[in-house]
């Protein structure tokens, strides 16, 4: 592994931290509703879109109300989604004229994409016109995105609060993130793609001619090669930035049109920890105490780098069956070295493997190697970091809302420790808001373990698998750990556009989303109305080193008991199965 390999995740991750503050600070005072250096020119736009829509931006919400328009919304852009593929091939922007997508792959990916899962069974450049790439996927990336930095902001303002109703208002919310945060970022983002190469076009699909002619399986002559195209890098940008992570292409962004350059990758791999990195510090200065937001970050941070090394070192260690063979697998000047299947000469094994890592520790999914391809306890960082519930950085605004919820487990069980009522941030953490916080953790838990025990002893379950044994319960715990916890990626050996798992892992998606949405909203509603209690000495601090490991122990601790007998079975025995020879 070369020096410059060594240093990438190093700059990475202080490049990431440095704007932490700066987009942090900022995305708290467009939720505050103070004036930005965008407001002279967006504050006109937002003011016309809420008399558009008829909305009152001072009338704020109860959490049930709160709740309810934001199912509403999201079932509204469900059905526009599900139309949309299923109209297809009546519909303008359709220059290879696509034919109407599957009843049950519809299904799937308007509940992917409403979601924020962004999973997907099918290949974009083969299934879905630009009108819908466009007007259905792009659409939702931004407006799922910003459903969760909504849900977000409301619970801070249920933090912050004392003796409330309200939690603010999800109209509001929802523009603010669009239109403040999303749309200027994206823009920013889709203009250096373009520079480095990315695709944005209406032109159909191009020919090229091959300089060496080949022959298909029939026999017959192929001179000629399709080259997908298409508007591309405005949906890269925003399945980047809001954490969605659904691919134009098939490949995702190991495809050379979606991700062409280093830079690219660098670019991409940033924004999909950008925004989650930084609500940490929007929420400190949301509750009026950044010291908290940092040390929640830290607490991701720290579980991030350790699972990025584990991944790094597995991957880089190569695969001792091609050893066997005799493939050298040694780093040098000519060979990156390591386990190369399934990952682009252009990245190598370091980026591939930091990439997979965060991809995974944000609700992204977005790919620039083949998960599949990975080695056992390569392949297990990603999955493990996907089973601790998408909180270690996680989707925008639902990340740090499930580690919250972590963080209210934390002390109430300190507080049980030293036997008085615990306490957070001036709140007493009583029974309602643990029945909350507990549905948070474990509904991802029953639906990614009950999922994958209905799929390995069905039929329809058993019949997608392509890699029998350890592997193939790998791809299966891991397709539905996807789903049950809004992810995206997959451990693609797995047949998975059937309607048993389209239908089976869009019903996951749903219950992982909002099943966890509306228990953060009931909490922020719990916590606005209490009454703000005055620290004492028995108060426990919960921005200290101690309280750090404390979350990072207990955030490690229910993840093992939830997920250690499945993964046993799968990567953990397949690891033992590689090197047990």
């Amino acid at each position: 592994m070369s020096t410059l390999e060594w240093l990438l995740p190093i700059v990475y991750l202080a490049v990431l931290l440095l704007l932490v503050k700066p987009l942090g600070g900022f995305m708290a005072r467009v939720y505050s509703g103070q004036r930005t250096f965008l407001h002279p020119v967006l504050a006109p736009v937002e003011r016309l879109f809420y008399r558009t829509a008829a909305v009152n931006p001072d009338a704020e919400m109860t959490w049930k109300s709160y709740a309810v328009t934001m199912l509403v919304f999201n079932l509204l852009g469900f059905l526009a989604v599900y139309a949309l593929q299923r109209l297809q091939g009546f519909l303008p922007l359709n220059p290879q004229g696509l034919a109407a997508v599957a009843p049950d792959s519809s299904f799937n990916t308007a509940v992917s994409f409403a979601t924020n899962t962004n999973w997907q069974g099918y290949g974009g450049e083969t299934t879905m016109s630009y009108l819908t790439q466009m007007l259905a996927l792009t659409v939702q990336n931004f407006v799922s995105a910003a459903t969760g930095m909504a849900v977000l902001v409301a619970l801070a303002r249920g933090v912050a609060r004392h003796t409330a109703q309200t939690i603010g208002n999800f109209w509001v919310d929802l523009t603010r993130s669009t239109l403040y945060i999303l749309l200027p970022l994206s823009l920013i983002l889709a203009l250096l793609l373009v520079s480095q190469g990315v695709v944005q076009t209406f032109r159909p699909y191009q020919t090229a001619n091959l300089l060496q002619p080949t022959m298909d399986a029939n026999g017959q002559r192929i001179t000629e090669q399709t080259l997908a195209v298409g508007p591309a890098a405005s949906q890269v940008a925003i399945k980047q930035l809001g954490t969605n992570g659904g691919g134009f292409f098939n490949t995702n962004s190991a495809h050379p049109f979606e991700n062409p350059t280093p830079l690219s990758n660098f670019l991409e791999l940033l924004a999909i920890l950008l925004i989650p990195a930084a609500l940490c510090y929007t929420f400190g200065k949301m509750i009026g105490d950044t010291r908290q937001g940092w040390a929640i970050l830290a607490a991701m941070t720290l579980i991030f780098v350790v699972l990025v090394g584990m991944a790094v070192w597995a991957e880089q260690g190569g695969n001792p069956a091609l050893t066997a063979v005799g493939v050298d697998q040694a780093p040098s000047a000519a060979n990156p070295g390591g386990n190369m299947e399934g990952k682009e000469a252009r990245f190598g094994v370091v980026s591939s493997a930091l990439w997979a890592t965060a991809t995974t520790a944000a609700s992204n999914g977005s790919v620039n190697a083949m998960h599949d391809s990975f080695m056992p306890l390569g392949g297990l960082a990603p999955l493990w970091l996907i089973q601790l519930g998408e909180i270690v950085y996680g989707g925008v605004g639902s990340g740090l809302y499930g580690m919250l919820a972590f963080v209210i487990v934390a002390v109430f069980v300190a507080g049980l420790m030293v036997g008085r009522t615990p306490e957070y941030l001036g709140k007493k953490i009583e029974a309602y808001e643990m029945k909350m916080a507990s549905l948070m953790i474990l509904i991802p838990v029953v639906v990614v373990l009950g999922g994958t025990a209905i799929a390995v002893v069905s039929p329809s379950g058993q019949a997608a698998i392509g890699n029998p044994g350890a592997h193939g319960f790998s791809e299966i715990l891991y397709a539905f750990s996807s789903a049950g916890n809004n992810n995206g990626s997959a451990f693609a050996g797995l047949g998975a556009n059937t309607p048993f798992y389209n239908t089976a892992l869009g019903l996951a998606m749903l219950f992982a989303r909002y099943w966890l949405a509306i228990p953060a909203l009931a909490m922020a509603g719990s916590l606005a109305s209490k009454k703000k209690v005055v620290a004492g000495a028995g108060t426990l601090p919960t921005h200290t080193p101690l309280f750090i490991a404390w979350l990072i122990g207990v955030i490690v601790i229910v993840g093992a008991l939830s997920f250690v007998p499945a993964l046993g079975l799968g990567p953990i025995v397949e690891h033992l199965m590689v090197y047990g020879h």
